[in-house]
């Protein structure tokens, strides 16, 4: 399905989206930590965190971060490479995917709900 927003609904997209997620109970992420989290789920592994920092032109001090938070909230795990112990794989889990589930499903909502 192919459709097109103009600037001011897309506007409207993300501010509702953005607003949902505030008044969710589910973990509070920052854009930042949503493009490492949709980049693991979205696209194929493996994913480690040199190439997450590369993909995404940050630090990988920042993708760290990024992911130290995720971890506390069980959306994301991370282990070292038995072929190489310098990489660290980032693997997906089952909280992280319903997770990102329900992400899908609430900018679904919300783009059915805009005005036309």
């Amino acid at each position: 399905m192919s459709f097109e927003l103009r600037a001011t609904q897309a506007l409207k997209l993300l501010h509702d989206f953005g607003f949902g997620l505030v008044h969710d109970q589910a973990p509070d992420l920052s854009l930042r930590q949503l493009a490492v989290l949709l980049t693991v789920y979205l696209e194929r592994p493996p994913h480690t965190v040199r190439g997450l920092a590369a993909k995404l032109k940050v630090t990988k001090p920042v993708i760290t971060r990024a992911l130290d938070t995720m971890g506390r909230f069980e959306l994301l795990t991370r282990r070292r490479d038995p072929s190489d112990r310098r990489n660290v794989i980032v693997q997906r889990t089952v909280k992280g995917a319903l997770y990102v589930e329900r992400l899908g499903d609430l900018m679904a909502a919300k783009a059915r709900n805009l005005p036309r």
